[in-house]
């Protein structure tokens, strides 16, 4: 069974960092694309950035505030997330294509931004 699972969100201020984990199990996070989305309270889903190989691609609100990595020897992907806003408040997620065309997702990990 393929589960990415995300950790490291929390409560922080606007200006501040954060590093979300996403841990893989039952498939080779290196292997594919790897992609992190939120959703905001009330909004849709919204697509952050992708990491496949060593290539990254982001939204355009990502862009240059927030890093997509991967560590292949412990198999996870991380999103380093600098000058956090209160509009980055959301439930984070990792996902791969092959659990998105089944229509699972995970838990995701809360990020608050507020003073």
């Amino acid at each position: 069974q393929v589960q990415l699972v995300e950790s490291g969100g929390g409560s922080v201020q606007p200006g501040g960092s954060l590093r979300l984990s996403c841990a893989a199990s039952g498939t080779i996070i290196s292997s594919g694309d790897l992609l992190w989305y939120r959703q905001a309270p009330g909004k849709q889903r919204q697509w952050i950035g992708t990491i496949s190989g060593s290539l990254t691609q982001y939204a355009d609100f990502a862009r240059g505030r927030f890093t997509i990595s991967g560590d292949k020897a412990k198999n996870m992907a991380y999103l380093q997330m600098t000058d956090l806003k209160p509009e980055d408040t959301a439930i984070y997620y990792c996902n791969n294509y092959y659990r998105m065309s089944r229509s699972q997702w995970g838990q995701g990990t809360q990020v608050t931004v507020s003073s």
